[in-house]
């Protein structure tokens, strides 16, 4: 993965100490110009994922050991 990109919790006002940030990381198997990437962000117990191209847009949540297993499948697949 690439370096993190943090992010305030738009939930947060500037005056907030009390605020969540999350860090998206980008894949370093994608490009800039890549059509085909998403990004990923792990809080304590949820990784999220979402489209690189659409950072406002809807983002898909899973439980840790659902990602790994996911992750495991897809490392292993034949393609």
């Amino acid at each position: 993965m690439t370096e993190l990109a943090w992010f305030k919790s738009s939930h947060s006002s500037n005056e907030d100490a009390a605020c969540v940030e999350v860090a998206w990381r980008k894949s370093t198997h994608s490009s800039n110009e890549d059509a085909q990437c998403v990004e990923v962000a792990e809080t304590t117990g949820t990784v999220h994922v979402r489209d690189s191209k659409d950072k406002a847009g809807p983002q898909l949540t899973f439980e840790p050991a659902a990602w790994k297993a996911f992750i495991d499948f897809a490392a292993n697949a034949d393609v």
